[in-house]
């Protein structure tokens, strides 16, 4: 899934400004202006488009970690991101840890966007790659839960 459209949803979800993105970005050591947010929001055919790279999402999912949970006891990673390179699988995996979610909590917002799925199929997503059970978290299984996060943080406002 496209970075920007990652974020476009983060920022629907939780109904947050440019400014508080990068406030958010901040928090975990990243640095970014408002005029490159705003950019970032645009979609590819408008002008003034700017492409998020990895590090930059990698920056606001920490951020967003920090801001929703607080900092880590021990930070010894200098402010970088633990893992500059991102999939589907890693970017759901930050957003579980930062929203505190289950498995339960991941069905039922699944279920929020019409969307089938079992504990399994979750738990094989949260395995290391490698693991005989790991299964990759495809763009449409992430579409899904950014779409039933949004329903769910929105009705909670």
């Amino acid at each position: 899934m496209n970075n920007n459209d990652v974020m476009r949803s983060l920022r629907y979800a939780m109904d947050i400004s440019d400014t508080a993105i990068a406030q958010i970005i901040k928090l975990s050591g990243g640095n970014t202006e408002k005029s490159d947010i705003i950019n970032m929001m645009k979609k590819e055919e408008e002008d003034g488009y700017l492409p998020c790279d990895d590090i930059l999402l990698s920056y606001f999912l920490d951020g967003l970690i920090i801001q929703k949970r607080g900092p880590k006891p021990a930070d010894s990673d200098g402010g970088k991101p633990a893992d500059p390179r991102l999939d589907n699988n890693v970017i759901l995996k930050k957003l579980r840890v930062a929203f505190v979610l289950k498995e339960e909590d991941i069905e039922a917002i699944m279920a929020l966007a019409a969307f089938s799925v079992s504990k399994p199929e979750i738990s094989a997503i949260f395995r290391k790659h490698g693991h005989k059970n790991y299964r990759p978290c495809g763009d449409q299984f992430l579409r899904y839960f950014l779409k039933g996060l949004a329903l769910k943080l929105r009705s909670a406002n």
